[in-house]
């Protein structure tokens, strides 16, 4: 784990499961591999993002390696309130994960919903959402051993084709302790389908703790849409919101400060090039033509990026 020079790590961790308490819905940043790291939620929180997940941190690595510790989990005391992520299988392996994160952050999510075939083969990822009892287990290990009743335990799945089994599924997790279940409203095998937003409605309408829509929301005004369809209670946003992190504060495309405010928190973290630059392409996909994508997508180097905003745009 690695906290940003001249934080205090005593800083006491915001409980996001606070936020749910207010009628206001909830805007929330998906756990992204590569891409919702400290830089990049840093910057999504200016513009109206509530709460932030860190990418899938698998937990058997992080309990055993230091080295791991501190290249998948670096925070600061902005970077509240925060829910860092783990892939697990196993209850011991899941609570030792938490009990290691739960003084820097607000709390952990367990990853029901990866559908990579690497994560499944693994016993990791959405192949949970068929072993429920196991979920309720992890569920249960993490609130019996972290010492602070403020610390949440959310899991984030897809759902089945039989939406009654998923509604056991969240039923059995609601009674383990969960609090509050992220509905990525596609089957294991979708990928760009569209979302089946009638199930996460089910799911909503089966249980009394905060549900949360996740799957293809682009704008502030398809997550108030989502909002009034299916009656949750927050919506998270991936693709959306790497294509806009101004998505949440009601910008139809990327601002240009929005971009500045990027390139100033990248240089300031120290951000590698590669994620710096995609982060960008992401970003100004929608504001350039294909010629200066063809262009600005070849850049190889911070300082030839820097030069071309500045030509391009007077950053």
């Amino acid at each position: 784990m690695h906290l940003q020079q001249g934080d205090n790590p005593a800083w006491p961790p915001q409980n996001p499961a606070d936020l749910f308490s207010s009628n206001n819905i909830v805007k929330i940043c998906a756990p992204m591999v590569r891409y919702s790291k400290l830089a990049f939620r840093n910057l999504v929180r200016k513009y109206g993002c509530d709460l932030c997940y860190t990418p899938m941190i698998v937990a058997a690595d992080f309990i055993k390696s230091a080295k791991a510790r501190d290249s998948e989990f670096t925070t600061n005391q902005g970077d509240q309130p925060l829910v860092v992520q783990f892939a697990a299988k196993d209850a011991q392996v899941l609570a030792d994960a938490a009990l290691l994160v739960c003084p820097f952050a607000g709390g952990i999510d367990l990853n029901c919903g990866c559908p990579q075939r690497w994560a499944m083969s693994e016993g990791y990822g959405a192949c949970l959402i068929n072993h429920p009892q196991l979920v309720s287990d992890m569920v249960k290990q993490v609130r019996s051993q972290v010492q602070n009743e403020r610390f949440s335990v959310s899991i984030k799945i897809r759902i089945h084709s039989d939406i009654a089994r998923t509604v056991d599924l969240c039923r059995k997790a609601e009674a383990a302790g969960v609090s509050w279940i992220t509905v990525h409203g596609r089957l294991s095998e979708e990928r760009h389908q569209p979302v089946h937003y009638d199930a996460i409605k089910v799911i909503k309408d089966s249980l009394s703790i905060p549900v949360v829509a996740n799957g293809d929301i682009k704008s502030l005004k398809e997550a108030e849409d989502i909002h009034q369809l299916t009656g949750v209670d927050g919506v998270m946003a991936a693709r959306g919101l790497l294509a806009n992190p101004a998505m949440f504060a009601g910008y139809e495309e990327t601002p240009m400060a929005c971009i500045q405010d990027w390139v100033d928190i990248a240089l300031e973290h120290g951000t590698p090039f590669t994620c710096f630059h995609h982060h960008l392409m992401y970003m100004m996909d929608r504001i350039t033509s294909k010629q200066e994508k063809r262009v600005f997508n070849v850049l190889s180097s911070t300082s030839a990026v820097l030069d071309y905003l500045r030509a391009s745009y007077g950053m």
